[in-house]
């Protein structure tokens, strides 16, 4: 699926330029990478407010057009307004077909519905949704698969534990073994808990 970003070049920066865009439903953004100077940008709001729905937006190649010329694009940051609807800021970075970049991915989790320790009452716990890759543009995958069909309970997955495509390589376990966070986990009910309490209560009596 290619996604389009069409954008117009700006000089009127600052603060106070900013606010004036937002109010004209504008959204002010740059552009930037791969050794070529930074461009200061505008974007329609209503046109990003479509594309952000669409999951492949952060995590996919983008073909950003500026006045009539086409460059390939990644996501770099989104700000959003606190309470309102409405997208503050927009960062893209250029790629490069024979440079590695890094970004996020979303995690799609699954098999969650088989898991052994889920179907006798685990509670399943979310640490992540999200996992920094590094990998170059050509195989940048929409999103990364977290198998939990033989989490047990107790125990957690980990990065280690992804199975990244061909070509991809996890951000933190290039710094080493010791940034291997744990992405999700699977403990025991409050409510089992209380009860395994009570029966060692009252086998120890």
């Amino acid at each position: 699926m290619s996604i389009k970003l069409v954008a117009q070049t700006r000089t009127d920066l600052g603060k106070g330029a900013s606010r004036r865009l937002r109010h004209a439903e504008l959204v002010p953004g740059i552009v930037y990478g791969i050794g070529k100077d930074p461009i200061s940008l505008t974007f329609e709001q209503k046109e990003l407010r479509k594309i952000e729905s669409v999951e492949a937006f952060y995590s996919s190649i983008l073909d950003l057009e500026i006045d009539g010329t086409v460059e390939k694009v990644v996501l770099k940051a989104l700000q959003r307004h606190a309470f309102k609807e409405q997208i503050q800021h927009l960062d893209l970075l250029r790629v490069d077909a024979s440079h590695k970049l890094q970004t996020t991915i979303p995690l799609h989790f699954i098999n969650a519905d088989t898991n052994e320790a889920l179907k006798a009452g685990g509670v399943l716990t979310q640490i992540m949704n999200e996992v920094s890759i590094s990998c170059l543009p050509t195989d940048l995958p929409a999103f990364i698969t977290a198998d939990l069909a033989n989490l047990e309970m107790g125990t957690s997955l980990h990065i280690s534990d992804l199975v990244l495509p061909k070509g991809v390589e996890s951000v933190e376990l290039i710094k080493g073994t010791e940034y291997d966070r744990s992405i999700a986990s699977i403990s025991a009910s409050k409510e089992k808990a209380e009860v395994t309490d009570e029966a060692e209560v009252a086998t120890a009596e």
